[in-house]
């Protein structure tokens, strides 16, 4: 972590974002592409914010729960309007919900694969037996 010197507030390089959250850099510039997140830039190096990081850490647990980066970037730019926050705690528990019922209609859907997985295999070791 570097110190910008006109603010003093940290900025991390690329680099260091990517270690830290053990993803490559070349997902962050897929995020930033995608306009989630939005480096200063000294010359030709990337430089982060707390605020970037923030971002890339939101993004990240929006992916690991299975949404859109669309869905994503709603939240984040959500919270840079009037009362933003209360709306993005509104729209986020939305789609905890969501997330939530789907997640559940999986575990719903395996567990009836399993079953007829152990079906099947029994049928199988008795007619193999039979045989």
């Amino acid at each position: 972590m570097n110190t910008s010197p006109s603010d003093l507030d940290p900025v991390f390089s690329i680099a260091e974002l990517a270690q830290e959250m053990d993803i490559t850099t070349r997902t962050i510039r897929f995020y930033e592409d995608k306009g989630l997140l939005r480096p200063a830039r000294r010359g030709q190096q990337r430089v982060y914010s707390r605020a970037d990081r923030t971002r890339l850490k939101l993004v990240l647990r929006g992916k690991r729960l299975g949404w859109p980066l669309d869905d994503i970037r709603e939240m984040i730019e959500l919270y840079d309007t009037p009362d933003g926050e209360r709306r993005q705690l509104e729209v986020m528990l939305r789609k905890l919900s969501h997330s939530r019922s789907v997640l559940q209609q999986q575990r719903e859907d395996i567990d009836l694969a399993l079953r007829e997985l152990e079906e099947i295999e029994e049928r199988c070791q008795l007619q193999l037996q039979q045989t």
